[in-house]
């Protein structure tokens, strides 16, 4: 993050920007698709966005990361929390966002879409 001071409000939203996968620029370098932070009437920092595919393999990295081990190693039930997990975060609206699950969890996308169907069945209850 060059060119960025010791704001505190970048070290306050810092982690949400690690937790979206973007990144922090200084507002002068924004792009058209960048987000400016204003605080207090002046521009404090950019935030780069990741594109939505890019997001899903942050999430999953993310989430290999809180169950310390690979995704492919979870149990059946784990992988259905998972699945549910993202689902809820819209990673099924995502072009081939069922291939790439399937792919992290060591599954068939038919598998992925058994796992989304039992919970839709579940909710339907």
């Amino acid at each position: 993050m060059t060119g960025i001071g010791d704001d505190p409000f970048i070290a306050a939203v810092k982690p949400l920007v690690d937790a979206m996968g973007g990144e922090m620029l200084p507002p002068d370098q924004a792009g058209d698709d960048d987000v400016v932070l204003t605080w207090e009437g002046r521009d404090i920092v950019a935030v780069r966005l990741p594109q939505l595919a890019d997001s899903l393999d942050h999430i999953l990295a993310a989430l290999e990361r809180k169950h310390g081990k690979p995704l492919a190693e979870l149990d059946r039930k784990e992988k259905q929390q998972v699945v549910k997990a993202l689902e809820g975060r819209g990673a099924f609206s995502v072009r081939h966002g069922v291939e790439t699950v399937a792919s992290a969890l060591g599954v068939s996308r038919f598998t992925v879409y058994n796992y989304l169907n039992r919970e839709n069945a579940a909710q339907r209850q």
